[in-house]
């Protein structure tokens, strides 16, 4: 796992953004996992200017997006294709057919996920899978104590979660029930780059990176990970025991190496 802390958000996620771009002109049809929330606004923010601005081109791209909630359909404000939609893949030239979200309206729900998994497995696995953290330490829609190995499946958000995520919604109407790649799923990505903003996931961050890997806190099974990289801004880095080291190597390493 490198850990790459950067003195803001707004240098956090730029390079965040390059990261994902570089990956786009060296390989045109790259899969790309993609997360929702607060701390990718940017990412996809920049990622839109590059697409406008410099012509970085996803017409080849491959998206699979990690998660949706059961219950809402495509044009609900909530639902994470809106917010794609809003953000990313309605504003670049990524066609609507490589362009995969799990569908919170389906009937069969486990049928729906193994046909996930499979549509992942045809398109050649997921190159690079954008993440970010919960407080409670989960990646996707993973909850503390979801198994490691797990694979694309429904689950129940705790309380701290539907909290966490109101602001899409009027009061109450938080789903309970979501559709999340797993652990295992994540696990089987090319490479992961987790990207925490923010004194709130500083906790969530410490754990995940420099505690014991537990099923407590889902998203330390990336330590296990070849190719994981979680990138930080100072805030979300503050309770890191070894932040000085994790500087020091990164700062020390050649441009061909970031």
């Amino acid at each position: 796992m490198e850990v790459i802390i950067q003195p803001n958000e707004r240098q956090a996620t730029e390079l965040t953004a390059q990261r994902i771009a570089r990956l786009v002109r060296a390989k045109p049809d790259a899969v790309l996992g993609l997360a929702t929330g607060r701390s990718q606004l940017g990412v996809y923010e920049q990622l839109v200017h590059m697409h406008r601005e410099e012509g970085l081109d996803f017409s080849q791209v491959t998206t699979f997006n990690l998660d949706e909630y059961i219950g809402l359909g495509a044009e609900h404000p909530g639902s994470f294709r809106h917010y794609m939609q809003v953000h990313l893949t309605g504003c670049v030239n990524v066609a609507s057919e490589r362009v995969h979200v799990p569908d919170g309206l389906v009937a069969d729900v486990d049928a729906h996920c193994a046909a996930y998994e499979a549509s992942i497995t045809a398109a050649g696995g997921i190159d690079l899978q954008l993440l970010g953290i919960g407080s409670d330490g989960h990646i996707g829609f993973n909850e503390p104590s979801s198994s490691l190995r797990s694979r694309t499946r429904i689950k129940t958000l705790t309380a701290e979660t539907q909290h966490d995520n109101a602001d899409s919604f009027a009061p109450g109407e938080v789903p309970r029930h979501v559709i999340t790649m797993g652990i295992g799923t994540i696990m089987g990505a090319r490479e992961c780059l987790l990207l925490a903003l923010g004194a709130r996931k500083a906790q969530a961050v410490a754990d995940a990176v420099e505690g014991p890997i537990t099923a407590s806190v889902p998203a330390s099974a990336l330590q296990m990970h070849p190719t994981a990289k979680v990138v930080l801004d100072e805030a979300a880095a503050g309770l890191l025991k070894r932040g000085s080291y994790y500087k020091s190597v990164y700062e020390g390493k050649p441009d061909w190496q970031r």
